[in-house]
């Protein structure tokens, strides 16, 4: 068997491993969906009508249309905290020392882990994204590639958070300590563009949301979303993510090959 075809099939493998796993323990994947989707309902119905006003709106749907792209890609970033606490406990607990003896391709186990991830990532985004609908997000002026692009960007910004979320889980010493060093994935856009605009904030404080991932990848969903201008926004999401995803795979890969201690 080819060195291709042996990756793929390994892959697979662990692919169903990880699918497996988050199906038999779905208690993480839904604790950390809880958090974009209270956010979601607090914003919404509690907030909704001054946060409106703040930002031009008529009434609360205006604010419902703004903040929903915001956490979409905090959905994302929550999804990503359970792919750490996955591999640190793989680490952790070893199995991966059992698989480093066994002939299988030996980038399998992290490929099956993030495609696992991205996977768990969409099906969120979706469930939150159903949620939002249900309450009164609409994109009625965006056109089919508009959408498009705007599933092809939250794919590429699952798998590059999901490549540091490995990283993370790889140097972590127990699940503990992965889940707090992928805090910053979910505090990230708390700091950001998610909730009101940039141009509102503090002075002091606008360097801090206008220099990080997810305000531009924000901005630029928001824009393919609600049919509006997305500016310089566009190709710095996305240098962004394929800057994160190769941080991530090069530093998970130079991990993951060093020899157990």
């Amino acid at each position: 068997m080819s060195n291709l075809a042996l990756a793929v099939r390994d892959s697979s493998t662990m692919l169903r491993r990880n699918l497996l796993h988050a199906r038999r323990y779905p208690s993480l994947t839904l604790n950390l969906l809880l958090t974009p989707i209270m956010l979601l309902l607090l914003f919404v119905y509690v907030f909704g009508d001054v946060m409106s006003a703040g930002i031009g709106g008529g009434d609360r749907s205006a604010y419902v249309a703004y903040l929903v792209p915001g956490l979409l890609l905090m959905t994302i970033g929550s999804t990503t905290i359970g792919t750490a606490v996955s591999v640190a406990m793989d680490m952790s607990e070893g199995i991966i020392a059992r698989f480093r003896t066994m002939a299988i391709h030996r980038g399998s186990v992290l490929i099956g882990h993030v495609v696992g991830s991205v996977l768990q990532s969409v099906a969120s985004v979706v469930l939150v994204g159903a949620v939002a609908v249900a309450i009164g997000f609409r994109s009625t002026d965006a056109t089919a590639l508009e959408w498009l692009a705007a599933f092809g960007l939250l794919v590429l910004f699952a798998l590059a958070l999901t490549w540091i979320a490995v990283g993370m889980g790889l140097v972590s010493p127990n699940a503990e300590a992965a889940s707090n060093n992928a805090m910053p994935l979910i505090l990230l856009p708390l700091l950001s563009s998610a909730f009101v605009p940039v141009d509102g904030m503090p002075g002091w404080f606008r360097p801090i949301a206008e220099y990080q991932p997810f305000t531009p990848a924000i901005e630029t969903l928001r824009g393919l979303l609600l049919g509006t201008e997305i500016g310089h926004h566009g190709w710095l999401a996305v240098a962004w993510c394929l800057g994160l995803a190769v941080l991530g795979y090069f530093w998970s890969a130079a991990t993951f090959a060093r020899d157990p201690k």
